[in-house]
């Protein structure tokens, strides 16, 4: 076994270690959520949402340009695992290019195919570091997206730069040593980008420095991946991953439908008459059921899903009627807040701060202590954000819960609300009325 192979075989152990800690954590974190109320089974609308949304990026296609310029680092990304695979076999078997033999000009192909991708990958990413970091495109510009956002979206653009850096000095260099007839260096035929780049930028080197080279590019390529692998852990650019399940578990039925809760629906039908007292399932003698959310346990699991998956966009904000006339509300700052609440609690269980006890968590804070009353009260529950979301996240599912949260276990809310709810109590109805909301029926009754 060479000192290479070694040297893999290690970096390969820790990075899998790390990862499968990390991502074991990620999952952990993701089911502080509870169990949903309710679960659409049907899965062949779930599968056709994956394939239309996740690895068709139907809903990115709404902005053509942006989502033309996505797509190439995306297909990119997804094709390049192709080369990816042989680059592990190689590393751990000390072998070179393992596949070329065996599919000859088939090999070429695909190695070309993938370098036309990276190609236009690199022109993407060059488009959208200049779009973030030059052009003042508002939704990039929010107070959510201050400090590590920015800092994040800019790191794996950079990273990007990194691995077509590795691809070009690896099959470039590649190339000429096949042209000098080196040792152990397949002849494959020529690439469609670095069999010419490769000559015009190495070939008037060594044969020990051109092997240099496609070696540099080589451990280049594979460590910035498996950097990647572990920093998307800590990066909105988990939805690489996520937003496939995401999408596979999202809500299918109708966008603007909100989810009721049976205690209170059966109290207010039982107030207006609907049914009769007796049916009402609530049990006033029982203690009362804690309604909405509070803190990242209260939500269903998909919301905190949700939050690990948002991409940062700000589409969700973009198009939010409450943030565009100036209110403090940002569909995407709330998801953020969620993910950081599930972080704080991840990492204060794991450093043994605050210890779960029979199942309950408490550390003095909540989600309140991140998202404040005036966002969630400033939303018009429109959906404009569901609809906007590439990946079919769903922002308006925490703002309702918190809202309910606040008003029905807290007795809060905005003054401006108090008099609607007093008055269904009072009346039954959301209009201030001397008279019960029924009596006109007594008229009827005379008639009779």
């Amino acid at each position: 076994m060479s000192i290479q192979q070694i040297a893999f075989f290690l970096v390969l152990a820790v990075v899998s270690y790390v990862a499968f800690k990390r991502y074991s954590r990620l999952r952990r974190n993701i089911l502080l959520g509870k169990k949903e109320v309710e679960f659409e089974k049907d899965s062949s609308k779930r599968w056709s949402n994956v394939l239309l949304v996740a690895f068709g990026q139907k809903k990115m296609f709404k902005n053509f340009i942006p989502a033309i310029l996505h797509f190439f680092i995306y297909a990119a990304f997804v094709i390049t695992q192709i080369e990816l695979i042989e680059i592990i076999v190689d590393g751990l078997f000390g072998t070179h290019r393992f596949f070329a033999p065996s599919l000859g000009g088939f090999y070429t192909f695909i190695i070309s195919f993938i370098e036309i991708l990276s190609a236009l990958a690199l022109v993407a990413t060059v488009i959208f570091l200049w779009r973030r970091n030059m052009l003042k495109i508002p939704r990039f510009k929010k107070p959510e997206m201050k400090g590590w956002p920015t800092k994040d979206a800019n790191l794996i653009l950079i990273g990007e730069l990194l691995l077509l850096t590795g691809i070009c000095c690896m099959n470039g260099a590649d190339m000429v040593l096949q042209d000098m007839n080196a040792a152990h260096f397949h002849q494959t035929g020529n690439f469609a980008i670095t069999g010419w780049l490769g000559p015009a930028l190495f070939g008037g080197m060594s044969e020990s420095a051109l092997i240099a080279v496609e070696r540099f590019g080589w451990w280049l390529h594979i460590l910035t991946v498996f950097g990647f692998i572990i920093y998307l852990t800590y990066s909105k650019h988990l939805h690489i991953l996520l937003a496939f399940p995401n999408v596979f578990y999202a809500r299918i039925k109708s966008r603007g439908e909100m989810t009721n809760m049976p205690e209170i629906m059966n109290e207010v039908k039982s107030m207006m008459g609907l049914i009769p007292e007796a049916e009402v399932s609530a049990d006033m003698t029982e203690e009362l059921p804690s309604f909405g959310a509070k803190d990242v346990f209260d939500l269903e699991w998909r919301t905190v899903l949700n939050a690990y998956t948002c991409t940062e966009c700000g589409r969700c904000t973009a198009e939010c009627p409450a943030n565009l006339t100036g209110k403090k509300l940002s569909p995407r700052k709330i998801l953020m807040d969620i993910r950081d609440r599930a972080e704080e609690i991840g990492d204060n269980i794991d450093s043994g701060k605050v210890e779960m006890v029979d199942g309950v968590y408490d550390d003095g804070k909540s989600l309140f202590d991140y998202i404040t009353k005036e966002e969630i009260y400033a939303c018009t529950a429109c959906n404009a954000c569901v609809e906007a979301c590439p990946v079919m996240i769903d922002p308006l599912a925490p703002i309702l819960e918190l809202r309910r949260s606040d008003i029905l276990n807290e007795s809060a809310g905005p003054k401006e609300w108090l008099p609607m709810f007093n008055s269904i109590e009072q009346v039954g109805a959301v209009w201030q009325m001397p008279d019960a909301r029924d009596k006109w029926t007594e008229q009827l009754e005379k008639k009779d």
